[in-house]
């Protein structure tokens, strides 16, 4: 019987190449920008209702541990979703996965994704995978190697070599870096591929491998998955194992140096979404060439990407092949073709103290999201969701008051002994210091305006006595 395959997908990532639409509080594989749904739905759903396929995991940051669970509740998607203490690069990620593999079934078989890619042929993908099945389980690790259209500097390339018997998966001869345009034009005669991050192996090989070329990783994996705890519906990894671990890349770790690495060449439609650019050649444009998303109109514009929250109206008039990102918070204008500068922008704005850098406006949490809408010196304005059945921690503040306003909605309030219900255009107010509660027992979405009064404003001003989502302190 053909063996099953474990999808493993990677979301702990934060990139800055498509600032402001993608921060570190919100990176782009959460973000449906140009389409329905994220690039972690869309992987996600690649990878499911196929026999082929079994159960996913999930390997995430803790921060994103709620994003992640309500992403896969919208699309019906059913995964262990794995909780990283903090980043050590994909080595450690892809060895954490490989021993939860190998708890499942000691012939486990692993796939690697990248939640942040597209990939338009999904059954192309599909058959990918079973093509390189059989020589993953030989023992190969088997990388996907895109074939490629253009020159392209911002991948690393693979030299496939000879075939593995009669199938489509050959040896891997090299891994090269990313290379200057004219030596990816050489590249691209002499038959490389490009190195999509993506790859297929049998378990038990990886953790070889791993022990023979980074036994640190293996060492950490072990003893993170032993020491794991169970938080709600997540596998919390123990933090010591990984402060004690190399932070290193799958590929400088293991991909490399294996003589085990095989390559498949692939052509489903690929692209990491890596910049502005690749996201304006995957999105769909109209007949002058523009991508365009959100409330945005454009005038005499040709071959450019638009992008406006629902908050602005952005406009375009007489531009070509430029990009403008507006959000309720930061515009980025800018030719189309940048990449390394967005990286530079955003370290100067983080060097300069800007929130804009890392945090979007709205922040999500397991209850729903806030907004800012308003900060002064002593002020914050905030409009805040919850979703139906969900609750705030139990909690106090001590350096401000706050008064709120129910515009949507029924709202269950808590001011110390008392509990009472809020309805449309009622309001209430919350002195300092008093532990207080806000839930919605509705239907609907209940959404409010808080108004924050007094000398600190910080989110680390919160005392939670109690929570449903085992964040107290």
């Amino acid at each position: 019987m053909t063996s099953q395959i474990i999808p493993v997908i990677m979301c702990g990532g934060a990139g800055t190449r498509l600032w402001p639409a993608s921060r570190e509080s919100m990176p782009k594989q959460f973000i449906a920008m140009f389409s329905e749904r994220s690039t972690f739905q869309e992987t996600a759903l690649r990878v499911v209702g196929k026999p082929l396929f079994a159960k996913p995991i999930v390997v995430t940051s803790a921060e994103f541990r709620f994003v992640v669970a309500d992403q896969l509740q919208e699309v019906g998607v059913e995964a262990d979703i794995v909780l990283e203490p903090f980043r050590r690069d994909s080595g450690l990620a892809v060895a954490v996965a490989t021993v939860l593999g190998l708890r499942r079934s000691p012939d486990a078989i692993l796939l690697i994704l990248a939640s942040d890619h597209a990939i338009k042929g999904v059954e192309a993908f599909h058959t990918a995978c079973a093509d390189a099945l059989s020589a993953a389980e030989d023992g190969n690790i088997v990388t996907f190697g895109v074939v490629p259209y253009e020159p392209a500097t911002g991948y690393g390339y693979l030299k496939p070599g000879l075939p593995f018997g009669d199938g489509p998966v050959r040896k891997l001869d090299k891994f090269a870096e990313k290379p200057t345009r004219e030596m990816a034009q050489q590249y691209i005669a002499d038959g490389y591929l490009w190195n999509s991050g993506n790859f297929l192996f049998r378990a038990d090989t990886m953790l070889g491998e791993l022990g023979r070329f980074q036994p640190e990783l293996a060492v950490a994996a072990e003893g993170a998955v032993d020491a794991a705890i169970k938080d709600l519906d997540f596998v919390r990894l123990a933090k010591a194992p990984f402060e004690n671990a190399p932070k290193i890349s799958i590929d400088y770790a293991v991909m490399e140096k294996t003589d085990r690495s095989a390559v498949l060449a692939v052509d489903f439609g690929w692209s990491d979404l890596g910049s502005w650019e690749a996201i304006w050649a995957n999105a769909e444009q109209d007949g002058a060439g523009n991508a365009l998303s959100g409330r945005c109109e454009v005038v005499d514009v040709k071959n450019a990407i638009v992008h406006s929250d629902e908050s602005i109206l952005t406009t375009v008039i007489g531009l070509e092949e430029v990009v403008v990102i507006a959000s309720a918070d930061a515009v980025l204008v800018a030719p189309r073709g940048i990449t390394s500068e967005i990286k530079v922008l955003v370290e100067k704005l983080k060097a300069a103290g800007r929130t804009e850098a890392t945090e979007h406006r709205r922040i999500y949490r397991p209850w729903g999201y806030y907004e800012t809408l308003n900060l002064g010196g002593r002020h914050q304005v905030k409009r805040i969701l919850v979703k139906p059945g969900q609750q705030l921690s139990l909690q106090q503040h001590f350096h401000r008051s706050e008064h709120w306003v129910v515009v949507h909605g029924t709202g269950e309030i808590t001011i110390g002994d008392e509990t009472r219900m809020l309805h449309e255009n009622q309001s209430t107010y919350i002195p300092a210091g008093a532990v207080h509660r806000l839930a919605n027992p509705g239907r609907i979405p209940l959404e409010l305006i808080e108004v924050q009064v007094g000398s600190y404003l910080g989110e680390d001003d919160i005392v939670r006595l109690q929570d449903a989502y085992n964040r107290v302190g």
